[in-house]
């Protein structure tokens, strides 16, 4: 399986999150349109994601263009999970833990 970067993964999650359309997804990760609308595509080719526009009624009805709706897929949920595990693993290399001598000195000042 191909890993995620950290934009895509933010977006996956978001959608996995109930977040369905893209400034929807832009307003919840703080990443711009030319970022969020590529990874859409790319996680729809992938399989990772669905997407379904809204009916145009709805949208015309609150004088708006229609929207494209995401949902995750099950495949999605597994590369999210897989992304979300490789970015905590990089983390926790990243800031190892302080050894347990240094605490228990700290703790006895």
């Amino acid at each position: 399986m191909k890993s995620l970067s950290h934009a895509a993964t933010a977006v996956l999650q978001a959608v996995a999150n109930g977040h369905g359309h893209g400034f929807d997804i832009m307003g919840i990760t703080g990443l711009a349109s030319g970022t969020v609308y590529p990874a859409l595509r790319r996680l729809e080719d992938a399989g990772w994601l669905r997407s379904q526009w809204e009916d145009h009624r709805v949208a015309r009805n609150e004088l708006r263009p229609a929207r494209k709706y995401y949902e995750i897929t099950t495949a999605g949920e597994e590369a999210l999970a897989a992304a979300l595990n490789r970015y905590r693993g990089l983390a926790s290399r990243a800031n190892p833990p302080r050894a347990r001598h240094a605490t228990l000195k700290e703790g006895a000042r």
